[in-house]
């Protein structure tokens, strides 16, 4: 048995496997990594048929309406990731049989995932950092959980 750290952001999932040498300094090998296309990009982007959301320009005479307006497409969409973020994590730490694990996520969805883990894996959870440090190299992740 290991430990596993999880480093997320919305659009990268990145998952170390840490094994504890008794002679040598542990050793992390990165495992899983994934990028998530629906984390990537401006909302604006990801909208079709932007120059036709309006009707009517507002000139003289004429009144602009909009339709399809996206009033909380972003906290969907974000909600919507958190969702699968936990859910690969279950499955993950079930799958590893892990003893325990870190996680490291940003303050705006770190609290999210662990509310949506199951009770089983949220016990194993041993330490949980408010940083993003999925663009961090391997070797200098373990340090940030010490």
């Amino acid at each position: 048995m290991s430990t596993i750290i999880i480093t997320v952001d919305l659009g990268h999932f990145k998952a170390y496997r840490v094994t504890m040498d008794p002679v040598a300094s542990p050793k992390i090998d990165l495992f899983v990594s994934y990028d998530s296309i629906e984390g990537h990009g401006k909302l604006g982007e990801k909208l079709s048929d932007i120059s036709g959301r309006f009707v009517g320009g507002g000139g003289e005479g004429e009144v602009a309406k909009g339709y399809g307006e996206p009033h909380h497409l972003e906290s969907e969409i974000r909600k919507k990731l958190v969702k699968l973020i936990s859910q690969d994590i279950n499955a993950l730490i079930k799958k590893e049989d892990c003893e325990n694990w870190y996680l490291a996520a940003s303050a705006k969805i770190n609290k999210d995932i662990i509310e949506k883990l199951d009770p089983e894996v949220k016990s194993k959870l041993d330490k949980s950092i408010t940083l993003d440090l999925t663009k961090t190299h391997k070797s200098e992740i373990l340090s940030h959980f010490t």
